[in-house]
């Protein structure tokens, strides 16, 4: 009896969760792209265009995003009543570019887009990004009407195959990997290294224990070309999506600096995260929070580890928890609590790990052989030595060349996002 009632329960709160969907939505994706401006210290965003894509692949009961992660936040609002009825916290690349030496010398605008269900009646966007402070500031604002003729409906029509397939997208994390650098007589290889994307990411707690909860889908779209550019060895290739190395002048950094390119081959199937595998053996990648990850996919020796570093940076924002290497200036201001949830500058401490610690672990705790895997707080991290700190003394969001390992404190984060998004 208890159990029939449970499941009744149950069934009335679906029907509720999902006539609050159809109040506001249709199952379909609203895009809307942008440019985004500036300079180190300033900000600008002009309004591109409103595209309309077939699929939503995201979850219809989460429509408002609490997890406080991200330098950048999307928020809808229904115009009739005000009421915030779809949100999402994202990073991207041009926030990166404001701490590099050119953003000092020079203004510059970055092709991005935001995507939301598409609503039913006129909403008002508003756009945000985090100031000095860590705190959200309204930068943008702009009124849509869903049944306007200006909303675009062209789209790609590339061949989209499945790679693991576990049920309905509302309820599923649904990654798409898109093929850049492979030519048309390279489909094979392509379908073989979305495989091992897949076998990769399976292989790693808490993704293997999760793995009924993805659906992971293939997008083949040939490029004239076979590899990606490479500046710095004066290598340039024809591909649909212009990856290259060399971003921000460091050698290991490969990126697409147009991301509107991204989301249209991405429209081809549901997703809610974009990862993009580049048919190079040079080693390298990157990878941003609710925006894309991208990777070599044919580096022989680490491709797996380098997939799973990288969406951990995609899925969930985790920070990079070694030191150097990068060239950006006060990426982490140490008076700021970073939003990360593997990093922190103590500022408030209190709302990271604090509470999983033992109690007898000083902070900040020495890094020795004995605390090899004991969680704690390890100074260095977020690229500098001083002043930001991690949970483990090694971590695969640290140095993948020496562990198979996340930290306690990045299973329980990978974890609650999956949770997040299969409701």
């Amino acid at each position: 009896m208890q159990k029939l009632v449970l499941l009744l329960f149950l069934s009335v709160v679906a029907l509720n969760v999902n006539a609050q969907f159809d109040k506001y939505f249709q199952p379909k994706t609203l895009r809307f792209d942008y440019y985004h401006c500036g300079n180190h210290q300033s900000e600008s965003i002009f309004f591109d265009e409103l595209i309309e894509e077939p699929h939503w692949g995201g979850s219809k009961v989460n429509l408002v995003d609490d997890n406080n992660y991200g330098s950048n936040y999307l928020k809808v609002y229904d115009l009739e009543s005000n009421k915030l009825i779809f949100s999402r916290g994202y990073c991207t690349l041009f926030d990166e570019w404001q701490t590099v030496d050119e953003a000092r010398q020079t203004n510059r605008c970055f092709p991005e887009s935001v995507i939301m269900p598409f609503p039913r009646k006129s909403v008002r966007l508003e756009l945000l990004s985090r100031n000095k402070k860590g705190v959200f500031e309204k930068k943008f604002e702009y009124t849509i009407n869903p049944e306007s003729y200006f909303i675009k409906k062209e789209r790609p029509n590339w061949q989209v195959f499945d790679v693991a397939y576990s049920g309905d997208p509302a309820h599923k994390v649904d990654v798409v990997l898109l093929s850049e650098g492979y030519t048309a007589d390279q489909y094979e290889q392509f379908k073989s290294d979305c495989a091992k994307f897949a076998e990769a990411l399976f292989s790693y707690t808490p993704y293997k224990e999760n793995r009924s909860k993805f659906n992971i889908r293939g997008v083949w779209a040939p490029s004239q070309e076979s590899g990606v550019d490479i500046p710095g060895e004066n290598q340039w290739r024809k591909t649909n999506l212009d990856a290259s190395y060399y971003t921000f002048n460091s050698e290991r950094y490969q990126m697409v600096t147009d991301f509107q390119k991204v989301r249209d081959m991405a429209s081809c199937a549901p997703y809610d995260y974009i990862y993009i595998l580049s048919n190079t053996q040079k080693y390298g990648g990157g990878a941003i929070y609710n925006f894309y990850g991208i990777s070599a996919a044919g580096h022989k020796a680490e491709a797996g580890k380098i997939y799973v570093h990288e969406f951990g940076h995609l899925f969930l924002g985790l920070a990079d928890e070694y030191v150097g290497g990068v060239e950006y200036n006060d990426f982490y201001p140490l008076n700021v609590e970073p939003w990360e949830p593997n990093l922190t500058t103590l500022v408030d401490f209190d709302k990271k790990w604090k509470n999983q610690l033992d109690p007898q672990t000083p902070v900040p705790t020495p890094a020795t052989k004995e605390n090899a895997e004991v969680l704690g707080v390890y100074e260095g991290g977020g690229y500098v030595a001083k002043g930001v700190y991690r949970p483990w003394m090694n971590c695969m969001m640290n140095n993948i060349h020496t562990t198979d390992k996340f930290c306690p404190v990045c299973v329980k984060a990978i974890q609650n996002m999956i949770d997040f998004q299969c409701k």
